[in-house]
Parts: C-alpha cells; sequence; structure tokens
C-alpha cells in the first residue's frame, strides 16, 4: 500500500473539500503543514513512499503595497535532501509530485526551479539569467487539456482531451528539461491574464502596465532526477477542481507512477 504524504502551507486553500479529495484515494495519506513539514522531509525521517508538495514555502506576504513580498532562502541541505530522497542517495527512495501554486515555492533558490522544471513568479526575477517579469493568471478557466503522452502512467485511463475548470497561469518553463505529459489549448498569451504583482500589492485581476513574453502551454510534465521520479501538475487550485473526477484520476496515477520509482 503506498504510503502518501501531502503538505500544506503558504498558500491558501479550503481544507475540507481538498481533504475530501485524499479521502475518496485507495492508499493512506497523512497530512503535514509547513514549516514542519521542513524538519520531516528531509533523508532517513520521510515515512512515505510519495511526498504531494501543495504548499508554498520561501514566501512571506508582508501586505505592504511598496514592498509586499519577502523572500525567504531554503534551510541549508534541505534542497539537496530532496534531490537525495528522489535518487534514494544513502536512503529510501521516495517519489514527488508538485502541485498547482508549489511552482512558486523558494523564489531565493533558482535550485529548486531547476528542480521542478520552472518558477511562477510573483515579483519580477532572474531566471537562467534572463529577467523575467511577474507572472499571469486567471481564475476559473473552463478549457482543453490535451494528453501528449497516452502512454504515459500519469495518463492511464484519459481521453485523449478534456475539460477543466480551474486557475491557469503564464510562467516560464524550462521545456527542454522536462518531459511533457498534457497541454491546455487555452491561449496562453492572450490578454485576459493578470499580473501577479499586482494582485499582491491589492489590485486584484489587474494588468495595468503588465505584460509578459511568450508563456507555455504545458500544464503537466515529468522530470527523472538521478533516476527518481518527480512530476508537476498545474491542476488543483479549488473545489471546482478537487471535485472533478478527471483531476482525481490524475492525482491517483501520479501516485501510482511517483511510488514505483
Amino acid at each position: 500500500m503506498t504510503r502518501t504524504l501531502v503538505v500544506t502551507g503558504g498558500h491558501p486553500f479550503e481544507p475540507a473539500p481538498w481533504n475530501e479529495v485524499w479521502a475518496s484515494m485507495p492508499f493512506p495519506v497523512e497530512h503535514m503543514a509547513q514549516p514542519e513539514a521542513l524538519e520531516r522531509i528531509v533523508p532517513g525521517r520521510v515515512d512515505a513512499d510519495v511526498v504531494i508538495f501543495y504548499d508554498m514555502p520561501g514566501l512571506r506576504f508582508t501586505r505592504d503595497p511598496s514592498d509586499p513580498l519577502e523572500r525567504i532562502d531554503p534551510p541549508s541541505g534541505y534542497l539537496d535532501g530532496l534531490r537525495r530522497l528522489l535518487a534514494g542517495d544513502g536512503c529510501e527512495r521516495v517519489g514527488m509530485v508538485f502541485l498547482h501554486h508549489a511552482v512558486a515555492s523558494w523564489p531565493a533558490s533558482e535550485e529548486f526551479a531547476e528542480l521542478v522544471g520552472g518558477r511562477f513568479h510573483y515579483q519580477p526575477g532572474t531566471l537562467r539569467g534572463v529577467e523575467y517579469p511577474d507572472s499571469g493568471y486567471v481564475f476559473d478557466v473552463r478549457h482543453t487539456v490535451e494528453v501528449l503522452d497516452t502512454d504515459h502512467p500519469i495518463c492511464a485511463g484519459l481521453p485523449a482531451s478534456f475539460e477543466l475548470t480551474d486557475e491557469l497561469y503564464r510562467f516560464p518553463v524550462f521545456e527542454e528539461s522536462v518531459t511533457p505529459l498534457m497541454r491546455t489549448t487555452y491561449p496562453i498569451n492572450a490578454s485576459t491574464f493578470f499580473s501577479a504583482d499586482l494582485a499582491i500589492r491589492g489590485e486584484r485581476n489587474s494588468d495595468r502596465g503588465w505584460s509578459h513574453p511568450d508563456g507555455s502551454d504545458l500544464v503537466a510534465w515529468t522530470r527523472d532526477v538521478d533516476g527518481g521520479r518527480l512530476a508537476y501538475l498545474q491542476f488543483g487550485d479549488g473545489p471546482v477542481t478537487y471535485a472533478d473526477p478527471t483531476f482525481r484520476q490524475i492525482l491517483a496515477n501520479a501516485v501510482a507512477w511517483a511510488a514505483a520509482a
């Protein structure tokens, strides 16, 4: 039986419908919040086969419109510990699945972006030597997802395309460093996206003076980390998505795939 640890913290969500998702899964699930999870997700201390990251550590929102975000460095050795867990380096191998806002974690660390395969920027930042503006978001989009790798276990049982209502992001993805699984047909470079930086300054759903270079249409991918299994799924903003049976199937498939590392 796959032991699964679900980590939250650092980003708001609705606990009751979120927990119901995991209660419906056919495997045992333990829930833990940040920052306590930082001391648990280290080699030799993780009593799980798979860790689900639905957290967003490394940021502190100050509520000060003039300086709305504090970036926090990850604890010394933490990211190296994640790589060791994925690789089974001197410890039991652990698979990892990062969901939705987890891609915005640890903005002070390029190492984390390299691990996951991209980064959502709440404020302008540098990534691989390129200066990026803050990333874009749009809530409650009914969009079509196309499956790019029908043979991959995470895509098992899915139709060639399906519809999902969710929040979408516009942010840089290291497409050459990931194995793509699914893409959205929603126009990622459309003017319907809003500025993350304006949102945390109190100006929600605004694109005033904001622009962003072409984004990626990938919404699901995997990475091989020294033989270990890591997946990122952009899905999972709120209760409407949580209740979607296709979303739940993708989650169950991702856990099973990651556990097989």
